[in-house]
């Protein structure tokens, strides 16, 4: 089969699994970051006001007031930030009426998502991941619904049929959500969190990074931190220790920052002069998506991303580190703001980031061959600009 028949079956065949998923990766994404504004503004009221806080800590007279504040903390992540995503992923999918049936139908997921940890205890689980699901879907319900008698209500009905239809339709999945999709997604959180619980009692915690490193990259790290990890460190920083290193995991700048400086010093031409722009939108933004397109131009860079990351969560588990809410976004100033009062706890931090940017530096720049390999890609360049003599 000829060059051209292959790629003629490909076109036939569509998109293969690797760019699907990254299609669903930025869906994921597009929910996500336009309310990273709302994510901040809690994890500063989280870090400021709970008792382990700021406040608290460092104006004691101030506690009871801060306590007060502090009541803020539990709605906001149970109700304000996945009602934002679902309203924002129905928005996505069928406009503004999509937007209000998705936050209408997640309305019932958050009612149904009750988690039962280790000792029994129940608490209700922040619902991230179950927002991500039901916002697109309710909007995707009604809008082939709608498709269903779209031109054929007659003039000054469509008021009506529209708000009926989106209220009766809207009603339905919420109480859906709450008997079927808020059980099932909370047991597959409660499934996650006793995998969790199982790295961390057998010090194994930094394998996740094998799971969580690719799938970043495949533009599933939204879905991964807020669906998975923000829970359960939600839950774990509200005990007595009142921090917890599954922040840390996903949202190390570490990793990203090793490889940006690989790409600097040893990329190819292309991405060597990409590199610095990215670094700083990376690192100080925490935008961790510029350099997701680096390690997947160069897939090797995966060992990187997973040995780099494994870094981190490897000093945090040894030296006991932890952040008090999730940095969202990823970037060493939300590291600074939420870590913890306290010397230890910022040594314990900026050495996990350090460490992990060194690993993933060092492994990134060894397999670009500390340059040599991007001197073979340029080469073809370079001879292509040069004059060619034709001799007659």
């Amino acid at each position: 089969m000829s060059a051209t028949d292959m790629q003629a079956n490909k076109n036939r065949t569509g998109p293969g699994a690797s760019a699907q998923i990254q299609r669903l990766g930025r869906f994921l994404s597009g929910m996500i970051m336009p309310n990273i504004g709302a994510f901040v503004a809690w994890g500063l009221i989280t870090a400021l006001f709970i008792p382990d806080g700021w406040v608290p800590k460092l104006f004691p007279g101030l506690a009871d007031w801060s306590a007060g504040v502090a009541v803020l903390v539990g709605p906001m992540i149970l109700y304000l930030l996945p009602l934002l995503i679902a309203y924002t992923g129905g928005k996505m999918v069928y406009g503004q009426r999509g937007a209000v049936i998705g936050a209408v139908a997640t309305m019932g997921v958050i009612a149904g998502a009750i988690y039962i940890d280790a000792n029994g205890n129940e608490s209700q689980l922040p619902m991230f991941l179950g927002a991500m699901i039901m916002g697109p879907f309710a909007a995707w319900c009604l809008k082939k619904v709608e498709s269903l008698w779209e031109d054929r209500v007659k003039p000054g009905f469509e008021m009506l049929i529209d708000n009926f239809s989106l209220g009766i339709l809207g009603g339905a999945l919420a109480i859906l959500g709450k008997l079927v999709m808020g059980p099932v997604i909370s047991r597959l959180v409660e499934w996650a969190g006793q995998g969790v619980d199982f790295l961390v009692a057998n010090t194994l915690l930094p394998l996740a990074s094998i799971v969580v490193e690719p799938a970043k990259v495949l533009f599933l790290n939204n879905a991964i931190n807020h669906g998975v990890f923000t829970p359960l460190g939600t839950i774990e920083a509200g005990g007595a220790a009142g921090k917890s290193l599954l922040f840390m995991i996903e949202s190390n700048p570490g990793p990203g920052a090793g490889i940006l400086v690989a790409f600097m010093l040893f990329g190819p031409r292309m991405l060597k002069a990409a590199a610095p722009t990215a670094l700083i939108i990376q690192f100080f933004g925490g935008i961790h998506e510029v350099y997701f397109p680096f390690v997947l131009a160069k897939p090797k860079m995966f060992l990187a991303a997973i040995l780099g990351g494994m870094t981190g969560v490897l000093v945090g588990v040894l030296f006991n580190g932890g952040l008090v809410a999730p940095p969202s976004p990823g970037s060493i100033f939300a590291w600074i703001a939420f870590t913890p009062p306290g010397v230890g706890n910022f040594l314990v931090m900026f050495l996990q980031v350090i460490l992990s940017a060194a690993v993933s530096f060092a492994v990134a720049a060894f397999l670009l061959g500390f340059g040599r390999e991007a001197k073979r890609e340029d080469a073809p360049e370079e001879s292509a600009d040069e004059p060619v003599s034709v001799s007659a």
